[in-house]
C-alpha cells in the first residue's frame, strides 16, 4: 500500500447528485488486490460473472460503505475494511454489491428517476394551474405534494433494488458454499451505527431511507441464511489470515501512529502487529525501528512477496535505493512481475542515478504496464527512462498515457501531440498517441459538463 491514485474513468452522476468517483482517493497495493480478488473469485463465479470482468476497487473513504457505479465494478471504502472483522463480513457485502451488477440496477435508477419525474411535472402542471386561478397557497400545496410524492416514489424503487441485491446475495454465498454469518454480522454492525447516531428505526422515517430499515434487513435474511445448507460452513482459515493482515497495513499506513502503535504494542508479535508497526515506524521516520519489524517479518517467511516488497519500500523510501534493489527485485520475481510491485523496483532502479540500471528498468515498467495499463506511476517512470536514454517522443507519450489516467486531461493532449509529431507515422506508438489524444478529448469534454459551465478553454 504505498500511494493513492486518482481514478481512471470518469462516471455518470446519479439523479441524488452523488459525489462523483473521480473525485475520491483510490488505494492501490498488489497485496491487498489480490486478496479482494481472492474472497471474490468464488461469488463473481456464483453470480454468473467473468472473474476478468469485475474489478474490486478500494477507496481511501473513512466511511462504511460500499457500492456499484456502472460497469462492473465494486467499490469498497476503507472505513469498512476497518469496521469489519472477517473476510466473510467483506464477502457478505461484496455478494451484495454483485446482486446490483446482476440486477442492472446502476442502469435501471434512471427508470426509478422517470417515474418521479413524471410526478413531479403533474404536479407542477397541477401547481401553476392553481396560481393562474389565483391560489396561490393552494398551488404551493400542490407542489409540495409532488416533490413529496416524487420523493417517495423514487426512495421506494431504491428500496426494492436494495432489497433485491439482498437475497441475490444470499443466493451467491449459498451457491459459494459461504455462510451468511458474516453478512448477518455486518448488517448487525450497521445496525449499532444506526443505534448510536440516534437513527430512527420507525416506519415513517423509513419512507425517507433509500435502503430498508437495517432491522428488517436482519429479520428477513436470517430466516434465508439459518435455512442455507452453507450456514454452518467453516470460516475459510487462510482468507481470514490474510484479511488480518490487510486490515493490519491499512490501519498502519491511514492511522496515526500513535494510534497504530497503542492498537499493535510492541507484546504483539504477530504478523498483523509486525505488519501495521513497520508502517508506523516508517511514517514517524524511524526508519531502524521500521526495518526491524520488516526483518521479522522475514524471518518469518523469507519468500513472502509482499514482506520483501515492504522491506524495499522503506529503504527506497528512506533515501537508500540502491540496498532497496535486492528486496524488490526478489519480490517482483516471486509475484511473476506483478504491475505495482514491479512499477516500484522500476522507480529504485532509476532512483540509483546509475545509468547501468535503466536498461533493467525499462524492461521491468514496460512489463509492468504491459500487464496493467491502468497505473500512472509506472507510465511516469517509464517517461523518466525515455528521456534519460534521450528518446524524447516517446517520453512524451508515456507522459501521455499518466496523465489521462491522472486526470490531467489538458496536459495529456498537448503530450500526446507533440508525441504524435516526433514518432514515424503508422506505427503502433503513434497510432497510441492518437488514440490517448481522442481519449483525453473526450474526458476532458465530459468533465466540463459535469462541472456545468465551467471553459474547457481555461484549463
Amino acid at each position: 500500500m504505498r500511494f493513492p491514485g486518482r481514478l481512471l474513468v470518469t462516471l455518470a452522476v446519479t439523479m441524488l447528485a452523488a459525489q462523483p468517483i473521480a473525485a475520491q482517493s483510490v488505494l492501490r497495493d498488489a497485496e491487498t488486490e489480490a486478496f479482494l480478488d481472492d474472497i471474490s473469485a468464488p461469488l463473481i463465479a456464483a453470480a454468473g460473472l467473468e472473474p476478468g470482468n469485475v474489478d474490486l476497487v478500494l477507496l481511501n473513504d473513512p466511511s462504511i460503505n460500499a457500492f456499484v457505479a456502472g460497469g462492473q465494478a465494486v467499490y469498497i471504502h476503507t472505513g469498512l475494511i476497518e469496521a469489519a472483522d472477517t473476510a466473510e463480513e467483506v464477502q457478505g457485502v461484496i455478494a451484495h454489491e454483485l446482486g446490483h451488477i446482476t440486477g442492472g440496477h446502476i442502469l435501471r435508477y434512471s427508470d426509478g428517476a422517470a417515474a418521479a419525474t413524471k410526478i413531479s411535472i403533474l404536479s407542477l402542471l397541477a401547481g401553476v394551474g392553481a396560481a393562474l386561478a389565483g391560489s396561490g397557497d393552494a398551488a404551493i400545496g400542490l407542489l409540495g405534494l409532488g416533490q413529496q410524492a416524487a420523493l417517495g416514489n423514487f426512495l421506494s424503487f431504491s428500496r426494492t433494488q436494495e432489497s433485491s441485491a439482498d437475497f441475490a446475495g444470499a443466493d451467491f454465498l449459498s451457491k459459494a458454499g459461504i455462510s451468511g454469518r458474516g453478512s448477518l454480522a455486518f448488517f448487525g454492525k450497521l445496525l449499532n451505527q444506526e443505534f448510536r447516531y440516534g437513527y430512527s428505526q420507525s416506519d415513517e422515517a423509513g419512507f425517507y431511507r433509500t435502503h430498508p430499515l437495517s432491522g428488517d434487513r436482519i429479520a428477513r435474511l436470517k430466516e434465508v441464511y439459518e435455512k442455507d445448507p452453507a450456514w454452518n460452513a467453516p470460516a475459510n482459515a487462510r482468507q481470514q489470515a490474510g484479511f488480518e493482515r490487510i486490515k493490519a497495513k491499512l490501519t498502519g499506513y491511514i492511522a496515526k501512529p500513535a494510534a497504530t502503535l497503542r492498537d499493535y504494542p510492541e507484546t504483539n508479535q504477530t504478523v498483523p502487529a509486525l505488519y501495521a508497526r513497520a508502517y508506523a515506524y516508517h511514517k514517524s521516520a524511524h526508519v531502524d525501528r521500521a526495518l526491524t519489524s520488516t526483518d521479522a517479518l522475514l524471518a518469518s517467511n523469507p519468500d513472502d512477496p509482499y514482506f520483501l516488497e515492504l522491506k524495499g519500500q522503506i529503504l527506497l523510501e528512506s533515501g537508500r535505493p540502491t540496498e532497496a534493489l535486492d528486496s524488490l527485485r526478489r519480490a517482483t520475481e516471486l509475484t511473476k512481475a506483478e504491475p505495482l510491485i514491479a512499477g516500484l523496483f522500476g522507480h529504485a532502479l532509476i532512483a540509483t542515478e546509475d545509468p547501468a540500471n535503466f536498461e533493467e528498468a525499462e524492461r521491468v515498467l514496460r512489463a509492468a504496464v504491459g500487464r496493467d495499463r491502468y497505473n500512472p506511476f509506472a507510465w511516469y517512470q517509464l517517461g523518466v527512462v525515455y528521456a534519460a536514454r534521450g528518446d524524447i517522443p516517446r517520453a512524451r507519450l508515456a507522459s501521455a498515457e499518466q496523465q489521462v489516467l491522472s486526470g490531467a486531461y489538458a496536459l495529456a493532449i498537448r503530450s500526446a501531440q507533440a508525441a504524435e509529431a516526433g514518432l514515424p507515422a503508422g506505427t503502433p506508438d503513434w497510432l497510441r498517441a492518437q488514440d490517448i489524444g481522442l481519449q483525453a478529448r473526450a474526458l476532458l469534454e465530459r468533465q466540463c459538463e459535469l462541472e456545468r459551465g465551467r471553459s474547457c478553454e481555461r484549463r
